[in-house]
């Protein structure tokens, strides 16, 4: 729960980016959909570290 969480949530993040990027180019609703996803889960996780990281100072 830490810096390796925060270094995991961010390539969440970053794939759903790419997916949702290919899925684009390449007219693939599906792909596009699962990247916005990844981006979706990896930001709320982002949030869920932030309160943590309030909680823990």
């Amino acid at each position: 729960m830490g810096l390796s969480d925060k270094i995991d949530n961010q390539a969440e993040e970053a794939k759903g980016k790419v997916k949702e990027g290919v899925g684009k180019a390449t007219d693939d609703e599906q792909l596009e959909a699962e990247g916005k996803v990844d981006q979706a889960s990896g930001s709320v996780k982002q949030a869920g570290e932030k309160v943590k990281d309030v909680f823990k100072d």
